[in-house]
C-alpha cells in the first residue's frame, strides 16, 4: 500500500487512469486498506490532489462495493472505517478542507443508508458528542454529516422501518439541535451577545452557514411527521413577529450580502429560501398548526415585502424568488387561506406585482440564450419542484397563475391576465424590432393561463376552458413558426416551437402533420436553441399516444424521415470535438425517435445513416462525457438494425423457428462490417461506459443468424468467458444475453470446446452467489438446460444443484427462493427430449436421499401460489409434469406431499386468464415504450438497457395451448398407469372437488 499516493495521482491522469484504477482495485482487497486510505485522506502533509482523489475513491468503494457479495469487503475493515468516519469529519472541519470533507460526508451518508442503525448504533451519539458551543467550523462539519444522513428521508415512502429510524435519531439529536438553533439564531440577530463568536466577519459567516444547515435539518425532521419537541416549540419558530422564521424572513445583514454581481446566493438569501421551503411543507402537511395563529398571513406579507414589484432582480436571488412564488402557489392551492387571495384587487396585485415582473425576460436570460444555450434549454424545460433550485422565476410565476386558475379564480384571473396579454401583443405590434420581449411575455403568460394540468412527458393534459389555445396559436404564434430565419427575433421563434411542444395534445393529428415540415426546416437553423427545440418537439410529437398506441406510424413520415435524420446528424457532426458532439443529447434522442418511427422507410438510406452514426460513435468513444447521448446513439444503431434486418428471431432451442421479417436479411453483414471495428476498439481499450451496450448489440446481431455461429463471433467467445469481463456489473445482462445466443445456436460446439463448463463456472462462481446478479445466473442456467442435451448436461447438473442449495443455505432471500423455485419448474416444464422431472429429482436424491421432498414442501409448494401472473402458465405446466410424469412423486416420502402440491396447482386455475399465451401482441411494444425523459442515471447505473435491441419474451411452454386440458390428459394417463392410488391422492388434496368435477365435465374422468 506504499504506492497508494502514486496510484491515486495516476487515476487523475486520463492516459494512466484505467491502469491506475485496476491497480487500486487490486490493492483495495488487502486487509486494512479502508482505514489506510482514510488516514491518507486526513494527512495534511500529503499532496491535496492525492487527498481529494483518495476521498473520491473512498466514496466510490462505499457506493459500489460496500455490500459486494462476490468479493466482499472484510467486516472488520468496514467496522474499523465506521468507527473513524465521524472523527475524520471533525479533522476536516477547516474551511480549506471543504472539498475533501464533502467526499467523506458522502461516504458517511452512503454507509449510513446501508448500515444505520443496525451496524452503526453509535453514529448519532458520535455526532451529538461532537457538537461544540464555540467552534462553528466543527459544528458545520457535524451538521453537514447529519444532513447527508437525514435528507434521504425526504424521498422515502412512509414505513415502520423509516419511523423507527427517525425516532431513534430524534431521541438523541433533536434537543441538542434545538439548543444549537436557538444559540445560532440569537447570535445572528444580536452579534453583540458574544463578540468572540460573531467577529471577525468570517466567524459571523460561519454562524449563517450553520443556520442554512439547521434549516435543512429542520425540514428533514418534519418531512414525514411532526416530532413532539418541534411541535412544542411551534410558536417559537412560526409566531408572527417574534418567531425565528418570521424574524429571519425580514432580517438582512449588509456584511453577508456579498458582491452584487455574484451569481451565488448570499447566506441571508439561502436562510430565507430554507425557511420558505419549511413553510411550504407545513402548508401541505400541517395546516392545522399554522391555523393556530395568523402565521401564513404574516409569511405572505413578508414574501410580498421581499419580492413585490421585482425588488430582487439579481441572479443570486433566483432561488429565493422562485421559492417565494412556490410558497404563494401552495398557499393558494391549499384552500385553507382562500380569503387571502379571493378579492379581485388581490389577484390583480399578484399578477402585476409578482407574476408579470417575474415572467419578463431579463438581460441575463437573453445573454444565456446566446452564450450558454444548453443551460437555457435545461432550465426552460425544468419542472418546478419543491426544494430544488432547477425551476426558474418564470416557471414559478406561471405556477402562481395556474394555482389561481385551479382554485376557483379562473374567470377573474383569465380576465386580468388577458388584459396584460393584449397589452403585450399591442406593444409588439407597435414596434416589432424593439418590443419583441413584450410578445415573449404575452405568449408565456397565455401558456401559463391556459395550462391546468401537464407532465414533462405528455405536455399539457388539461386546459383552461376560457382560453382558446388553437385560435391564439393561429392568430399570434403560427406566424413566428413559419417566419424565415432572421425576420423575427430567434427567441420568438423558440416561443412558437415551445408553444407547439406544450400544447401538442390539443392539436389534431392533421394539424401536427402540417407543422412537422416547418419544424424540420428549423433543424437547419443556425441558432442553437431553435434547432434543439425543434428536435425536442419532433421527438415529443412522434411519441404521442392514444391509449397504448402511437398515433404516428412510418407512413406518416415516409416522405421526409431521411431528411430529418440527415438534418439532425449534420447538426451533431458540425459540433466538432467529442465533448461538443456529445453535449446535445436532445438531437440524438430525436434521431432515435425518427428511426424507430420510420422503421423500414429508412432501408434505402440505412447504410449512409449507419456510417455516420458509427463515425460519431468512434469520435465520442475516445472520451465519453454524456451518458444520455450514449444511450440514444446506441438505441439509434440498434433500432436501425431492428428495422432493416431480419428480426424477432425466436430461440431455436424451443424448436419453434419463427421469424418476423421486418426488413431485409441481407443488411446484417453491413452492420457487422461497420460495427465490429469500433466494438473491438471499445473492448480493447476497456471503454467501460460503452461495453454494456456493445454486448447487447452483439447479442442482437448474433440472434439474427439462423444457422451456425460465424467465425468472428466464435473468436470472441474465449474473451467473454474471462473472469475480468464479468467484474463490471453493468455488463452482466448483455453478457448473459450474448451467451444465451451462443448456446441457442451452437451448444454442441461450446460443449466440445469445454466452454459450457466455463459458462457454468461464471454462473456458479460469479452470478448465483451474488444477491445483485443471481437472477442473471438463473437466466443463463435456464439457457444451458434448454440448449445442452440432457445426457451431456448430466455431468454438470449435480454441481449446479449443489451451488443452488449452498446459496439457499448461506444467504437466502425472498427473491432467491422465487428464482430457485422458478428454475426447477422451468426445468420440469420445457419440452426437451430426455429432460423429465425425474431427471431433476434423481440428481437431487443423489446428493441426499429424501432431499427432494424437503425442497418441495419448504420451497416449491409455498412459492407456486405466489408466482407472478406472467409466470403462472410456466408454473402450471411444470407442476403438472411433476405430478403426472414423475415416479419419485408417487413414492414416499414425496408422495406425502403430492396432495398439497396438487392443491397449490389447482389454485392457479382460479384465474385462467393468466394461463394463456397472447399470440397477437405487438412485437414492437417494448420498443415504443422507450422514453428517457425521467432518466437520471449516469455512467454508474447498474445496467443501461437497450430497448431497441430487445426481442419479445418467449413462452417456454408454448407447446401447451390449453393448460387445463394438459393437466386433464396427464391425470388420465397417470390414472391408467397407477390406478386407485392416484384417486386417493387427489381426494386427499384440499379444496379441489369442484375443479375435479370441471375436469370430468370436460371429458377427463379419472
Amino acid at each position: 500500500m506504499a504506492d497508494l499516493p502514486a496510484l491515486l495521482l495516476a487515476s487523475l491522469n486520463s492516459t494512466t487512469r484505467k491502469q491506475a484504477e485496476q491497480n487500486l482495485d487490486a490493492v483495495s482487497v488487502q486487509p486494512g486498506f479502508l482505514l489506510h486510505l482514510l488516514r491518507l485522506v486526513l494527512e495534511p502533509s500529503q499532496d491535496r490532489a492525492v487527498r481529494l482523489a483518495g476521498g473520491v475513491y473512498l466514496k466510490n468503494i462505499t457506493k459500489h462495493r460496500w455490500e459486494e457479495d462476490v468479493q466482499p469487503l472484510a467486516e472488520q475493515d468496514k467496522a474499523a472505517l465506521r468507527s473513524e468516519l465521524v472523527p475524520a469529519m471533525l479533522t476536516l472541519s477547516s474551511p480549506a478542507d471543504k472539498g475533501i470533507r464533502a467526499q467523506v460526508a458522502e461516504s458517511v451518508s452512503l454507509i449510513a443508508e446501508l448500515d444505520f442503525p443496525p451496524k452503526w448504533e453509535n453514529l448519532i451519539d458520535q455526532l451529538v458528542a461532537s457538537l461544540s458551543p464555540t467552534d462553528y467550523n466543527i459544528n458545520i462539519g457535524v451538521l453537514e454529516t447529519a444532513h447527508s444522513i437525514f435528507r434521504k428521508w425526504r424521498a422515502h415512502v412512509r414505513s415502520d422501518d423509516l419511523f423507527t429510524e427517525i425516532n431513534l435519531v430524534l431521541k438523541t439529536f433533536v434537543k441538542p439541535f434545538l439548543q444549537l438553533y436557538r444559540q445560532t439564531a440569537t447570535l445572528l440577530k444580536d452579534p453583540s451577545t458574544n463578540p468572540s463568536l460573531t467577529t471577525p466577519l468570517a466567524n459571523y459567516a460561519l454562524l449563517a452557514q450553520a443556520m442554512v444547515l439547521l434549516n435543512d435539518i429542520f425540514y428533514d425532521f418534519t418531512c414525514h411527521d411532526l416530532p413532539p419537541d418541534i411541535e412544542d416549540a411551534h410558536a417559537e419558530f412560526f409566531a408572527p413577529g417574534p418567531g425565528w422564521f418570521q424574524l429571519f424572513l425580514t432580517w438582512d445583514s449588509a456584511e453577508l450580502k456579498g458582491d452584487p454581481d455574484d451569481t451565488t446566493p448570499s447566506l441571508p438569501s439561502q436562510i430565507k429560501t430554507g425557511i420558505l421551503e419549511i413553510a411550504e411543507l407545513y402548508i401541505k402537511l400541517y395546516p392545522e398548526q399554522l391555523l393556530q395563529s395568523p402565521a401564513v398571513e404574516s409569511f405572505v406579507q413578508s414574501v410580498w415585502g421581499l419580492i413585490g414589484s421585482n425588488q430582487l432582480p439579481g441572479i443570486a436571488d433566483d432561488n429565493l424568488v422562485s421559492q417565494s412564488l412556490r410558497f404563494i402557489s401552495t398557499a393558494i392551492r391549499s384552500g385553507q387561506w382562500k380569503t387571502l387571495f379571493s378579492s379581485r384587487e388581490t389577484i390583480s396585485s399578484l399578477v402585476q406585482g409578482v407574476v408579470v415582473s417575474n415572467v419578463a425576460l431579463r438581460e441575463h436570460d437573453v445573454e444565456q440564450f446566446e452564450d450558454d444555450p444548453l443551460e437555457f434549454i435545461r432550465l426552460d424545460l425544468a419542472l418546478s419542484v419543491t426544494g430544488t433550485d432547477t425551476a426558474t422565476r418564470r416557471q414559478a410565476a406561471a405556477d402562481v397563475l395556474q394555482a389561481l386558475v385551479g382554485s376557483g379564480f379562473e374567470a377573474e384571473t383569465t380576465e386580468i391576465v388577458g388584459t396584460w396579454i393584449s397589452t403585450g401583443l399591442s406593444e409588439y405590434e407597435s414596434n416589432k424590432a424593439e418590443n419583441w420581449k413584450a410578445k415573449d411575455s404575452a405568449v408565456y403568460l397565455l401558456t401559463a393561463l391556459a395550462t391546468r394540468g401537464s407532465t414533462s412527458q405528455h405536455g399539457v393534459t388539461s386546459t383552461n376552458s376560457l382560453v382558446d389555445v388553437v385560435k391564439f396559436f393561429s392568430d399570434h404564434v403560427f406566424q413566428d413558426l413559419q417566419a424565415a430565419q432572421g425576420t423575427v427575433h430567434p427567441i420568438l421563434q423558440v416561443d412558437a416551437i415551445r408553444f407547439l411542444l406544450t400544447f401538442r395534445n390539443q392539436l389534431t393529428k392533421p394539424q401536427l402533420l402540417s407543422v412537422l415540415p416547418l419544424l424540420a426546416q428549423h433543424l437547419r437553423s443556425m441558432n442553437y436553441v431553435t434547432y434543439t427545440y425543434a428536435a425536442i418537439t419532433i421527438d415529443r410529437i412522434l411519441s404521442i399516444k392514444q391509449g397504448n398506441h402511437l398515433i404516428f406510424a412510418q407512413a406518416d413520415i415516409h416522405d421526409f424521415a431521411p431528411n430529418l435524420v440527415d438534418a439532425l446528424l449534420t447538426r451533431i457532426e458540425s459540433a466538432g470535438t467529442a465533448e461538443k458532439v456529445a453535449e446535445n443529447d436532445y438531437l440524438m434522442k430525436c434521431v432515435m425517435r425518427v428511426i424507430i418511427t420510420a422503421r423500414q422507410t429508412l432501408t434505402p438510406t440505412f447504410e449512409r445513416i449507419l456510417t455516420r452514426l458509427v463515425a460519431i460513435l468512434g469520435l465520442i468513444s475516445k472520451n465519453p462525457s454524456n451518458p444520455r447521448f450514449d444511450q440514444f446513439i446506441f438505441e439509434s444503431i440498434s433500432g436501425l438494425m431492428r428495422y432493416t434486418s431480419l428480426l424477432h428471431y425466436i430461440n431455436p432451442g424451443l424448436a419453434l423457428n419463427r421469424f418476423v421479417v421486418s426488413g431485409n436479411a441481407s443488411t446484417l453483414p453491413t452492420f457487422e462490417q461497420a460495427l465490429f471495428g469500433p466494438f473491438t476498439f471499445i473492448l480493447q481499450q476497456d471503454v467501460d461506459q460503452y461495453i454494456p451496450y456493445v454486448f447487447q448489440v452483439l447479442a442482437q446481431m448474433l440472434e439474427l443468424h439462423t444457422a451456425e455461429v460465424p467465425e468472428q463471433y466464435r473468436s470472441l467467445l474465449p474473451f467473454l468467458l474471462t473472469p475480468a469481463i464479468w467484474q463490471q456489473k453493468g455488463s452482466i445482462p448483455g453478457l448473459v444475453r450474448l451467451l444465451e445466443a451462443y448456446l441457442a445456436r451452437d451448444s454442441a460446439g461450446l460443449l466440445a470446446a469445454g466452454q459450457v463448463a466455463s459458462v457454468l463456472a461464471v454462473v456458479q462462481q460469479r452470478l448465483i452467489p451474488s444477491k445483485l446478479n443471481d437472477a442473471w445466473g438463473f437466466e443463463l442456467l435456464q439457457s444451458v438446460v434448454l440448449n445442452v442435451k440432457p445426457d451431456q448436461l448430466k455431468q454438470y447438473f449435480k454441481a449446479i444443484v449443489m451451488t443452488l442449495l449452498t446459496r439457499m443455505q448461506t444467504s437466502k432471500t425472498d427473491k432467491y427462493v422465487h428464482l430457485f423455485t422458478k428454475f426447477f419448474l422451468f426445468t420440469m416444464a420445457i419440452n426437451v427430449d430426455g429432460l423429465s422431472p425425474d431427471y431433476v429429482i434423481g440428481t437431487i436424491e443423489e446428493i441426499q436421499p429424501g432431499l427432494w421432498s424437503q425442497i418441495l414442501v419448504n420451497f416449491i409448494v409455498p412459492q407456486v401460489a405466489k408466482m407472478p401472473t406472467k409466470e403462472r402458465k410456466l408454473a402450471v405446466v411444470g407442476v403438472t409434469r411433476l405430478l403426472t410424469q414423475s415416479i419419485f412423486m408417487i413414492q414416499q416420502p414425496s408422495a406425502a406431499a403430492w396432495p398439497a402440491t396438487f392443491g397449490s396447482l389447482v389454485k392457479l386455475f382460479s384465474e385462467p386468464q393468466y394461463l394463456t399465451s397472447s399470440t397477437d401482441e405487438d412485437p414492437h411494444a417494448g420498443l415504443t415504450d422507450i422514453d428517457f425523459e425521467e432518466q437520471t442515471a449516469g455512467y454508474q447505473a447498474a445496467y443501461s438497457r437497450l430497448a431497441a435491441s430487445e426481442t419479445p419474451e418467449v413462452d417456454p411452454v408454448e407447446y401447451v395451448r390449453d393448460p387445463q386440458q394438459f393437466l386433464g390428459q396427464g391425470l388420465v394417463q397417470m390414472s391408467k398407469r397407477h390406478g386407485q392410488s392416484v384417486k386417493a391422492m387427489i381426494e386427499a388434496a384440499p379444496d379441489v372437488g369442484q375443479f375435479i368435477q370441471a375436469l370430468a365435465s370436460a371429458g377427463y374422468v379419472l
